[in-house]
């Protein structure tokens, strides 16, 4: 009698069934503990819209000593910041997070200096703490930067040249590259070399932005001391063109000092035909070689490409006391004409050079002095930094990682976080009409017809 009630097929269904439920309680529990101890996600979107960035990343990955984030808002509202802090977490062991009700704790607010008490924080390491700017990754990533960078560092642009104007807000501006170096931590102002004959001592990184007008020479007399003296200068300089209302000086004596110290920026015009593949044209300059230095290395890792408009090849060679390496090249089917007083395009003209053409060096001169070596980017375009394009493909990443390498800030160079991308699709009425019945009517009743069809046939 057991045997057969062992053998029974209830006995066997019932056994099936409960070891499933085994398995399946068992799956739960042990996904639950793992879960509780790691906590490890997958972000699918296309530019990783919810990861923290390379930059933030790499910054807390390095921390030398504790950090603590102090997250504050009312006990009901903590969800609002804790996925995006739970992530710095994740990111290293040295990052605590205290999440604090203001009202509950006024006493602790006031120490840290807080005033306004809804869905702020303030990032501490060591003894020195900063409030977050916005609850955001830039902002607390931003509150990290402060925290590590103590002393100021100042980036001062060249005026009165005709250079790109550091507060226009027009596309041939630079006020947005200010704002990203704001979100570094860089201090912005403008110097006038013709009126002290000197760089500022308080200027960190000397930027020469596309001047369109010729140099004088006390005014480069000036620069070369800076740099030679351990300073470190961004110049940024397009191709001479006399084009009607499109004129550059050829500003002998600023390329004559860069000569000198081993870059030499030839009087040409790079064209390149695969710009035109993005719909843009061929005086438009697709980047994807990079060379193997700390600029460009993360850029490089990650093929991330630059565009420039209106730019000028390089040659480089070592001098005595500078250093020269590649940051940048053409495509090899970008070609350089020299008459830049025409518009005209021959591609088949045999005074043209042949790609992959040098469009950024970056050098070292030798001071002769322990830890005060000069340092000096040089890229042959200025207009990828403008408020019209350095938003676009990775310039904002080049500008940045550039100002970072000069002002010794190596810590800081990586990709950093994108905006969020517009993904909305955007249908004509007539697909919008086509969508609408389909899902309304056509799908409906094809499982109306198939649900009738099985019950026909069962019966």
């Amino acid at each position: 009698m057991a045997t057969h009630w062992v053998k029974a097929r209830q006995t066997k269904f019932a056994a099936y069934a409960a070891t499933y439920v085994l398995v399946v309680i068992a799956v739960i529990v042990v996904v639950n503990v793992l879960a509780e101890r790691y906590n490890k996600s997958y972000d699918a979107t296309a530019n990783k819209r919810y990861s923290l960035s390379e930059q933030t990343a790499k910054i807390v990955k390095g921390l030398k000593q504790d950090a603590t984030i102090t997250y504050f808002n009312p006990t009901t509202r903590f969800a609002e910041g804790k996925d995006l802090l739970e992530e710095y977490k994740n990111l290293s062991p040295k990052v605590k997070i205290e999440y604090l009700d203001p009202e509950k704790n006024p006493i602790r607010a006031r120490e840290l200096g807080i005033h306004n008490f809804v869905n702020t924080a303030v990032v501490q390491v060591g003894s020195r703490k900063e409030e977050a700017k916005t609850m955001t990754e830039e902002g607390i990533t931003g509150a990290f930067i402060r925290d590590l960078k103590n002393n100021t560092r100042t980036v001062c642009f060249v005026t009165g040249s005709g250079e790109h104007q550091l507060d226009a807000s027009d596309g041939d501006g630079l006020s947005q590259f200010k704002e990203l170096l704001a979100r570094d931590d860089y201090q912005t102002e403008t110097v006038d070399l013709l009126q002290k004959l000197q760089v500022p001592n308080e200027c960190t990184t000397l930027v020469v932005a596309g001047p369109t007008r010729n140099y004088v020479q006390p005014e480069v007399d000036a620069i070369k001391k800076y740099v030679e003296d351990g300073g470190r200068a961004f110049f940024m300089l397009d191709a001479p063109l006399q084009l009607g209302h499109i004129t550059v000086a050829d500003n002998d004596a600023l390329t004559g000092l860069l000569q000198s110290w081993g870059v030499t920026l030839d009087k040409d015009l790079i064209l390149d035909p695969v710009g035109q593949v993005l719909g843009l044209g061929p005086e438009f300059a697709l980047v994807q070689n990079y060379g193997s230095q700390p600029i460009v290395d993360e850029m490089k890792r990650s093929r991330t490409p630059t565009g420039f408009p209106l730019a000028r090849s390089i040659e480089i060679k070592n001098a005595d006391k500078t250093s020269i390496d590649k940051l940048l090249d053409s495509s090899g089917n970008a070609f350089a004409k020299t008459d830049l007083s025409s518009s005209h395009i021959n591609s088949r003209d045999p005074n043209n050079k042949k790609g992959p053409l040098t469009i950024g060096v970056a050098g070292t001169y030798n001071t002769g002095k322990e830890k005060s070596q000069g340092r000096f980017v040089v890229i042959g375009s200025s207009g990828w930094l403008t408020n019209g394009l350095i938003g676009q493909l990775g310039n904002s990443d080049l500008a940045l990682n550039s100002v970072n390498w000069l002002s010794s800030d190596e810590d800081l160079i990586s990709i950093r976080p994108k905006p969020p991308e517009n993904r909305r699709v955007s249908m004509t009425q007539r697909q919008f009409n086509a969508v609408l019945v389909t899902s309304q009517f056509i799908l409906p009743l094809i499982v109306v017809v198939a649900g009738v069809g099985v019950w026909w046939k069962r019966r």
